[in-house]
Parts: C-alpha cells; structure tokens; sequence
C-alpha cells in the first residue's frame, strides 16, 4: 500500500471517528433531560384533587363535593321546591329517603339533589341512613358552566320531584318555571362574563424534558402527581378543597413503556379562577411557579400562542384579577366557596 493509499486511510478512519463522535454528542444534547437519582419523584397516585359524589358527574372537574350532613341547596342558585310531609307520615326515615330518590341526580345537564330535614340535628342534609326526616326539600341548579336552566330541564326536574313526594308522603309546592328560567338566565349571564380560567405555557429553550424531570422540578415547587396521566397539581391549604394550580403535559409522554424517552418540549400551568379561594393567592403563585421552572428547567413562559410573557403582563392580569374577585364577592359568589364552586363548573 503506498503513503498516499495508507493517508488516505487514516484520515477517512478519522473522519468517521469524528462523524461518530458528532452524531453521539448530539444524541445527548437532544436527548431529553433527566430527573437526577438521587432525587426521583414515586409516580404514585395521589387524591387531593376532589372527585364527586354523584357518579354521573366527569371525575376532570374541579368541582368539590358537598359533605351529605351539610346542606348543598342554596337559593342564590337553586330552584328549591319544598316537600310537606302529611303529620300522619313523618318522620320518614333515611333508608325510606335514599330509596326514593331518582336513579341519577341530574335534570338534563343540571345537578339535582334532595335534602332532608333531620329532626334530631335541625339541620338541613342529604338524606342518610338511621336518621330521621320531618320534611324535605328538592332543588336543581339555575346555571353550571354548559348554560342555563331551560324549560326542559325544569320539567324534568318537577317529574323527579313529584315522584320522591309521591313515594314519601310529601306534597310539593313548585316555584312557577317561567320566573325560575329568567332567573336562571341572568345568572348564566353573570357567570358567564365573569368566568376567568387563566394557562400559562413554559417551553423548552433547548434539550427537551423527561416526564421525571418535570415531576422533580414540579414537585420542588410543591406539586404532587394527580390522579390523570400527565397531570401534576398544587393542593388547597385546606384538605379536601379543589387544587390551586394544575400542571399538565403530553399523557402520552407519561404512559410510554420508556418514560425516560419521552421527549417534552412544552407544559402548562391552569388556574380556574373561581374554584380557588382569593386567600390563597392563587395567580402570585401561578406566576413565580411559571418563571421558577422555567428558570429551573431552561425554558421561557409563554401565552396559548407562543408569545413569551413579562412581569410586565402579569401585573395587569393580576390587577384585574382583583376587580373579578371584589365582583364576585359582591354577588355573594366569592372564588373558592361552594356556590362559586358549584357555578362554575
């Protein structure tokens, strides 16, 4: 082999070396960013994000059940028709309540619920077992957030009512259905010109993340993995109470066989404003949770468009959170209680 053929050789020997080493340096430079071991995050399953009682209702909202010895029914937006037992009837017992309730809990696509009068508490609560009822009362709910009570739906709602007083011993007195869907109406109005929901997005700058990796940097921030693949929340301070924030990712990227391989460029951070009391300060930590992990992770806070986010921004979006929040609270519908929970959802 002459110098030329053996030169040769040798510099296509290193070319290829080089080539290698180029295509390896890269592979882990784009690979995805991993959690470090010594710091993993259990995807276990976590419940603080609330589920409801009624089983008809989706298990994805945000909504908190109301406890069955507290009363649900509220006439800033119910429709509530009381129930009068016949003295030679009452008290009905629980177990006679419950098994003539409706087999849904639903007038077309509003909640609707009956309640007891306990005559040994005095108080107003979903019929249970071993108590005792001196009168009842049926309601459905005026507006959720797929619109207002229609005359459809009020129908219904009499039909389900009528048949629990039938099957009770009641007799029930039913407010007139054109004045309650007017009602229904300007409350569905109201809520619907003062229902914020705010997201955020933080995109990678460059490298893109594992799914362990967002849960570590997360989870550093006080989110704990929630019940949906992909889904990472921030509890309330008071347990059982809706979460503050929720962070959530490509699901599929969570149930790869290989997680570690999954490659993502983008999260986002949801807050539903009126499901999150005021006190807890939910924007302020929606915002230095936004600007943490994208410090933390090599990425940029942006709008649903892409556009990156100033501090600037956020101090508009939370003043006017606040004239929301003293709006609300005015109409008696404070973000975080039951009815707000209740309406917007």
């Amino acid at each position: 082999m002459s110098n030329l053929q053996i030169g040769l050789a040798v510099a296509g020997g290193l070319a290829l070396v080089g080539v290698v080493g180029y295509n390896t340096w890269m592979s882990r430079k784009n690979a995805p960013r991993q959690a470090a071991p010594d710091a993993l995050v259990e995807p276990a399953m976590d419940t603080v994000e609330p589920a409801f009682t009624d089983a008809e209702v989706h298990a994805t909202d945000m909504a908190l059940p109301t406890p069955s010895k507290k009363p649900a029914l509220d006439a800033l937006i119910d429709v509530i028709a009381p129930l009068t037992l016949d003295p030679s009837a009452a008290p009905v017992s629980g177990e006679a309540a419950i098994a003539a309730l409706p087999a849904t809990r639903r007038a077309g696509t509003k909640p609707f619920a009956v309640e007891g009068f306990n005559t040994q508490t005095q108080q107003w609560e979903s019929p249970a077992n071993g108590q005792r009822y001196s009168s009842f009362q049926a309601g459905v709910q005026l507006a959720n957030r797929t619109g207002a009570l229609n005359e459809i739906e009020y129908s219904e709602f009499v039909v389900k009512a009528q048949a629990f007083a039938d099957a009770v011993g009641a007799t029930p007195e039913f407010p007139e259905m054109l004045d309650e869907v007017a009602r229904a109406r300007e409350l569905d109005q109201f809520a619907s010109a003062h229902d914020a929901q705010l997201g955020f997005c933080i995109r990678a700058r460059n490298a893109s993340w594992s799914p362990g990796y967002v849960h570590q940097n997360a989870a550093r921030l006080g989110f704990v993995v929630g019940v949906i693949p992909g889904r990472m929340v921030l509890p309330a301070a008071q347990e059982g109470l809706p979460p503050v924030l929720v962070l959530s990712f490509d699901s599929q990227a969570a149930l790869a066989e290989d997680p570690a391989q999954s490659a993502i460029r983008d999260i986002s951070l949801h807050l539903d404003v009126a499901q999150a009391d005021r006190a807890e300060h939910p924007f302020e930590r929606m915002r230095d949770a936004a600007f943490a992990l994208a410090e933390g992770m090599d990425g940029v806070v942006t709008d649903d468009n892409g556009q990156p986010l100033a501090l600037e921004t956020m101090e508009v979006i939370a003043s006017e959170l606040q004239t929301l929040y003293n709006t609300l609270e005015q109409r008696d519908l404070a973000a975080g209680s039951a009815v707000a929970r209740r309406l917007f959802s």
